[in-house]
């Protein structure tokens, strides 16, 4: 008999033999990621750095070699990926920023550029990858994953906490506080000259930085995105607080309320409630940056860790997050941008407390 009839009714015997348990093992051997990249992308976040360094120590205990993607996917098409070690990510924890940049790629929407990107990955014999950003690089994930068989675990990086399936996202923690360290001091300036203060917060589709930082300074009014703005009932109380010389007043609005953001605002009520002296004050990107609070470093540093030994325990693209304390895993394609209804209690909080 031929050797390679020989040969073909062996493998069908031993194939026959093997169980189901034993296939299994076989293939998470033959799939077993041994060297893995990370990558920042989409809108930077602090505490992303702390997340890095996270990945990539955890990835060395375990024996991986790790590779740095720098620029997100555009890296990932251009080839723009080094070699990471413990010294890498030292000192980086207590930055804001990323230390791996990032950039949106619309070449990579394309099958075109992923094909590239699989390429360059290759090169570097890349078999994992750790996706740190929010909706949009967890769709690019999937698809990517799915073309060409590569695990990617997403971690949600994204000063919104705008994403289903976790408590918390990375970075939204400073920019509330840095938000809240802003209006204060425009609450003592306000003060000084009996000033109404429309401050605008980052917020495109989500008002929990609105929420969270006008709860925190006592703000008089909270426009968010998930609530329809009701104009009438805010200048009618903003009247009858001039009525009773309560002229200081903070106004916290959210750039992406369906009304507006603060200029939108401060004209109208200059229109209809001429007393008011107004000033307008428009945070923006100095929420996406500075130092990150601890939290933002607690939470980075447990979810750059558990995304790793999910790569290494089989658990393949899903978004890891924290739900009432503990790791909860969500599947990229079901880890997308949340316009979750906010609690009619938190909207009472605000109205009995700004009385």
């Amino acid at each position: 008999m031929p050797t390679q009839i020989k040969n073909a009714i062996w493998d069908v015997l031993v194939d026959c033999l093997l169980t189901s348990e034993t296939r299994e093992m076989i293939e998470k051997m033959q799939k077993k990621v041994t060297r893995i990249g990370v990558m920042t992308s989409g809108g930077d976040a602090p505490g992303m750095n702390a997340c890095v360094r996270a990945v990539v120590r955890t990835g060395l205990y375990h024996g991986l070699e790790v590779f740095g993607i720098m620029r997100g996917y555009q890296g990932m098409i251009e080839n723009d990926i080094i070699p990471m070690d413990s010294r890498s990510v030292a000192n980086i924890i207590q930055r804001g920023g990323t230390i791996l940049k990032t950039a949106r790629c619309k070449e990579f929407t394309t099958p075109e550029g992923r094909k590239k990107a699989y390429e360059n990955l290759q090169k570097h014999g890349i078999n994992g990858l750790v996706v740190i950003g929010g909706d949009g690089s967890f769709k690019g994930a999937q698809i990517f994953s799915n073309e060409y068989d590569i695990p990617c675990i997403g971690i949600p990086g994204t000063i919104d906490k705008d994403i289903a399936g976790t408590d918390f996202t990375i970075g939204f923690d400073t920019a509330v506080n840095t938000a809240i360290d802003a209006i204060d001091k425009i609450r003592d300036t306000a003060d000084a000259h009996d000033r109404l203060f429309v401050v605008e917060v980052m917020g495109r589709d989500a008002g929990y930085i609105a929420l969270y930082s006008g709860i925190g300074t006592g703000a008089e009014h909270i426009l968010i995105p998930e609530k329809k703005t009701d104009v009438e009932q805010i200048l009618s109380s903003l009247q009858e607080k001039e009525r009773r010389k309560k002229l200081v007043n903070i106004l916290v609005v959210a750039e992406g309320d369906d009304f507006g953001g603060g200029n939108e605002l401060a004209n109208l009520i200059k229109e209809r409630v001429p007393g008011f002296d107004i000033r307008v004050a428009i945070l923006g990107h100095i929420q996406r940056g500075g130092s990150p609070s601890s939290m933002d470093r607690l939470i980075a540093s447990r979810m750059g860790y558990s995304a790793v030994e999910c790569l290494l325990e089989g658990r393949h693209n899903v978004m890891v997050g924290i739900v009432n304390n503990r790791m909860h895993f969500t599947p990229l394609d079901k880890a997308v941008k949340a316009k979750q209804r906010i609690s009619e209690e938190w909207m009472k909080i605000v109205k009995i407390l700004a009385s």
